[in-house]
This record gives C-alpha cells, structure tokens and sequence, in this order.
C-alpha cells in the first residue's frame, strides 16, 4: 500500500505506475482518494478545533461559577452542547471518510522498481540468465505421472473419489523423494543461516488483506465456513503476519527464516493438458524463504535470495532459468519479481518452479510492521519473500531430469542421505 502523503504529493507519479501496470481503470481512483482525504483531514481538523475549544471553555465555566456568574456559565454550557453534538457528526464523518481512502489504497498498486520491463502479461516476461545447459536425450520422456506410475508412486484416481480433482495420492519412493526434497531444502536454508519456522496454517482475515491484494484473495484463498479464518496459500501468509504491529529494533534486523507448511489454492482458472497430474493442485507442500530488512537493503538481498534457489536445483541436476516478471504480471503489492523456471525434457521449454517477490514497504505498512532505529526514528520495514522449493512442481522438474532410458531415476549426491543413501529409484 503506498503511502498516502506519497500520492498526495505525486499524484501524476501514481498514476503513471497505475498506466505501466495496465490497469487504466484504476486512474480515477488517484483523485477521488485526493478529494476523500481532504475532506477527512479538514473533518479532522475542525474536530481537533472543537475539542481545543471545549477545553478552553471548560475552564472559563469553572471560572465563571466560583465567580457566581451562573448565567454566563450556563450559556456557555449550552454551547458545549451544541459542539459536542456537531463533534460527533465529525467524528462519524471522519471515520467514514478514512474507511473510504484505505479501502481505495489498497486497490491502487505500489510503484514499482524503475527496473521492471514494461509489458502487459506474463508473455511480455523478460529471460535474465540460464544456469546449467538444458539437455535432451535421445529416448522419449513420459508425462510426470506416468513416470510416477511406473513406481507405483501416485494414485490419482483415489484421490478424485476422496477429494475431488486436484488432490493426489504419493507413496512408496515417490512420497519418499517428495519428503527428501522438503527435508533437503530445510537444511540447505539452515545452512545458509536461516531460522527454520513451521507456522499456523490458518490465518486471520486482517493479516490476509495485509499480506495480499483483493484480487489473489479471491483467486486463492480457502475461507473457513463461520469462522474469520483463511487457510494459508503460502507459509509467506502467516510469516510475515506473525509480525503485525510489532516495534523491531533494529539491530535485530535482517530476520532470516525459512518455513515449511502445507499450502491451499483455489487455482482459479487452471486448465491445459499441463494443469493435469500434479502441476497445478489444489494442496501442496512447501519450503519457503522471508525476510524482513532495512529499505535500503532490500535490493540487495533479493538478489541473494533467488540465487538460494538457483543453487538448490542446480546441486539436484536441474538446469534452470531466471525470468524477469513485467509490469502486467507484478500483483498489486510487489515492487520487483524474479520467477525461477526449470528445463523440462518433455516439454523442450522451461516452467516456473519458484517466484522471489521484493514487497518494498506494502505489507509493512498494512501490518503495521515498524522498526525503531538506534537514533529512535521510526519506519516501515521491506519485506521479501522466496520459493526454496515446492516439492509437487519440483518432482516434475527431478523425475524428468533424472530419467534414465531403462526407467530408473538417478538420485543427485546432495539428496541420497535424504533416500536412506540410494543412488538411483528402480
């Protein structure tokens, strides 16, 4: 959420952000936000004008009776009266009318980093750097599933009758890889200095509007029938949440944690011969990366923090490919975007396998994240967030990679303590 003095000041900088994110429909949101809070803050200041004066007369009736002028003090009172009924219309007023502009605030997209290529959608995205060299070999790669089939791995018809589409059965040493991938990313981030966290997978609704913008809630979130409850679709949700109206000080900075959860998605609009199998689900795991710094070093460790997951893959013998995020594909809260994609054999193209997000200030200032510097200023906090690993997407980019022509699966040195020291799945 931008800082409304900010817009107040550089309405035209706003909505030339509205205009390189596409959202021309928002642009008559800049003024009325403007008008709105005019009309709060001159409620507000008449307010404080009546309040002051109150106390002022307050003082002059006390004067008034000792002195015995009761009928002077008496008409004084009824001008008390009158105020105090004018000051609760303004107070009334007031509060409406600052409803009214954080509503509108949190529709209008932050301003994004000066780095970000223009482009309308997630096709417009920008191929930064390629790390391992992308191999084809010389027998046909099967579907994902059916590389899990031979294993015995996957049972997705079960799955259907018991949950419906988008929910899957893994077992045998296909659910044993899925644990040794999640298990392996956990150290790789303890390594790295990370503090490893498993949170609440059920959050509030302020903290979802806190962590997200309007349009993903609708897209994602699961409600809890009659309870205010949403369950997570990233442990990122209730990570940066555990934080809300909290004072950090600042020599407590950076916070460097690494958290695993399950995640829930509603996947609004999945469809394709790709969103089959365990692309696109419903319910997955996840190993995830949050950090809360400094402003000024934000950019600075977002960099580090794709990079964590370029390593991850490439130590698993994943070739993989960083993919600068447009304008258009940015969602409303996010400064800057790397997407992390991975080769697929069978496809002969890359897939996203990991989104690093640098926040800026937005759910800090939503949250109320703050942090008090050494010389006692105050200020919003930056918060960024990193796939490490989602292991169902992760098994499609490992099982294809690592496919042998006589069907075995090679397991990469990094991962065999994770499978009880095997080598290969036969």
């Amino acid at each position: 959420m931008i800082d409304i003095k900010f817009l107040r000041e550089n309405p035209e900088i706003v909505k030339q952000n509205i205009r390189n994110k596409f959202q021309d429909r928002k642009l008559p949101l800049v003024d009325e936000v403007i008008e709105l809070d005019a009309q709060a803050r001159g409620a507000q200041q008449e307010a404080d004008s009546l309040r002051s004066n109150r106390n002022k007369i307050s003082k002059q009736i006390g004067v008034l009776m000792k002195e015995g002028k009761k009928d002077e003090a008496m008409a004084l009172k009824e001008q008390v009266a009158r105020d105090a009924g004018r000051l609760a219309e303004l107070e009334a007023s007031e509060s409406e009318l600052q409803e009214k502009v954080k509503t509108i605030m949190m529709t209008i997209p932050n301003i994004i980093d000066p780095s970000v290529p223009i482009g309308k959608d997630d096709s417009e995205n920008v191929e930064v750097e390629r790390f391992g060299e992308p191999v084809t070999p010389d027998f046909e790669i099967p579907y994902h599933t059916d590389i899990m089939e031979r294993f015995n791995g996957i049972d997705l018809d079960a799955a259907r009758k018991v949950a419906g589409n988008g929910f899957y059965y893994l077992q045998g040493d296909i659910a044993r890889l899925h644990s040794a991938v999640t298990a392996y990313a956990r150290d790789f981030m303890i390594d790295k200095g990370f503090t490893y966290c498993i949170p609440p997978f059920m959050i509030r609704s302020n903290v979802v509007t806190g962590v997200m913008s309007f349009d993903e809630m609708d897209a994602m979130m699961y409600k809890i029938e009659g309870e205010d409850l949403y369950l997570i679709g990233t442990s990122e949700h209730s990570m940066i949440g555990r934080f809300i109206d909290e004072m950090i000080p600042e020599d407590e900075l950076p916070k460097t944690l690494t958290s695993y959860s399950p995640c829930f998605r509603k996947e609004k609009g999945a469809h394709g011969i790709e969103e089959r199998g365990v692309y696109r689900i419903h319910q997955f795991e996840k190993q995830e990366m949050i950090f809360v710094c400094k402003p000024e070093e934000s950019p600075m460790w977002f960099d580090k923090l794709w990079q964590y997951t370029v390593e991850l893959f490439r130590s698993m013998d994943i070739p993989v490919r960083t993919l600068e995020c447009c304008s258009g594909d940015l969602a409303d809260l996010k400064v800057k975007s790397i997407d992390v994609e991975a080769w697929s054999p069978r496809q002969q193209k890359y897939f996203e396998v990991g989104s690093c997000s640098n926040l800026g200030d937005a759910q800090a200032r939503r949250l109320r994240i703050r942090v008090k510097g050494s010389d006692g200023e105050r200020y919003f906090a930056h918060t960024l967030n990193n796939t490490v690993v989602a292991p169902p997407r992760m098994l499609i980019a490992f099982l294809e990679n690592n496919l042998n022509a006589d069907g075995t699966v090679n397991i990469p040195k990094a991962l065999q303590p994770y499978m009880g020291g095997k080598t290969k799945i036969e």
